[in-house]
């Protein structure tokens, strides 16, 4: 009987790969034991809490400074209002936790609003002015805004909620006005190519604007007055801020315009159109009362979405079996705003004829 040996070569592959498989298994029974715990403990991981990051003072300092430290709170207005990561309960949970654990008592002495935000959802925006306004009523503290690129829009209602607005000597910053849409109609090529639909209603106009028949006139007045209606806070917010700006030029002359910050300086918009990131900073702490040689600590509250949050929510094909697909109109837009009143600043709607 012949009997046939293995190579130490072929045997040591072999091996590997029963190690790498094993190994393999291990690995993706611990993300399914994960998976599963997760969802069973939905309640628990989906949370608001934040974890607070020490942020550079004007001196460029991060140290970690005992807790009975005087604090500034920056908060970042970056991106799109109303995004996962911007909007008025993710704002709410900072100014909230800026009053507890480390933070408790009267340790935070100012905010300081780090704005780069081309704006967006109306709600959310006014939300977070109202929000700001009643916490530096509450507790005492000054407010400072810094535009660091952008600040249009929802971004420059938000701002409003500051004493004194301040910004590099680039920049973009204005359009107070609202959009809604665009709305695309296709009847025509509907009925070029013979395609037929029908959408069952009840209640006069409940299918306005319905992008598959020809539109009708006035049909979207009730559209229009919610604009009106959205866009007269605006200017009223605005206005009552910032006392420089006329009500009239604003209306009728700048209208939904934005301006770089030397000419946003000189209408009003903003205070200062000529500061730094520093400047800006040691003049909000002088203006809290914290003492020239006093030392203070700048922080950061960021709300944390848990790793596993999609799969949590339910939102991963893994679940639903479904590749979601979206229609990117512009990088500014995103999906969670449509049709929804908007403070927002984007050419790229513009673009479309819409009139915000």
């Amino acid at each position: 009987m012949d009997i046939k040996r293995e190579s130490i070569l072929v045997s040591a592959v072999r091996s590997f790969c029963n190690t790498f498989a094993g190994m393999f298994g291990v690995i993706v029974g611990i993300i399914i034991i994960a998976i599963v715990i997760a969802i069973l403990a939905k309640p628990q991981m989906v949370s608001d809490k934040t974890t607070m990051i020490i942020a550079a003072d004007a001196e460029g300092q991060r140290e970690l400074l005992p807790a009975s430290t005087p604090a500034i709170l920056r908060i970042n207005i970056h991106g799109v209002i109303g995004s996962r990561d911007l909007n008025s309960k993710t704002f709410e949970a900072q100014l909230l936790d800026s009053r507890e654990g480390a933070l408790k008592g009267d340790r935070i002495k100012a905010i300081y609003l780090h704005i780069n935000s081309p704006g967006g959802a109306a709600t959310d925006a006014h939300d977070i002015y109202t929000k700001l306004v009643e916490y530096k009523e509450k507790y005492k503290v000054p407010i400072y805004a810094y535009v660091d690129g952008m600040c249009a829009s929802g971004g420059m209602m938000i701002a409003c909620a500051a004493d004194k607005i301040l910004s590099s000597p680039i920049g973009i910053i204005g359009s107070v006005g609202v959009i809604m849409g665009p709305n695309f109609n296709v009847a025509g090529l509907m009925e070029k190519y013979g395609v037929k639909q029908l959408t069952l209603t009840r209640g006069k106009d409940k299918d306005m604007l319905s992008p598959y028949r020809e539109w009708k006139p006035g049909e979207d007045q009730s559209l229009q007055d919610i604009i009106a209606y959205d866009y007269n806070i605006f200017v009223n917010l605005v206005t009552k801020a910032r006392t420089r700006l006329s009500r009239t030029k604003l209306v009728n002359d700048y209208g939904a315009q934005v301006f770089d910050p030397a000419k946003a300086e000189e209408y009003g918009y903003i205070d200062d159109g000529n500061s730094t990131y520093n400047a800006s900073l040691k003049e909000l702490v002088t203006k809290s009362g914290i003492k020239e040689d006093e030392k203070y600590q700048v922080v950061e509250l960021k709300v944390v979405h848990p790793v596993l949050s999609d799969l949590i929510e339910g939102k991963s094909p893994i679940f639903t079996g479904k590749v979601k697909h979206e229609l990117v109109i512009g990088p500014d837009f995103h999906p969670e705003l449509m049709n929804r009143p908007l403070y927002l600043y984007s050419p790229a709607l513009q673009m479309y004829g819409s009139d915000g």
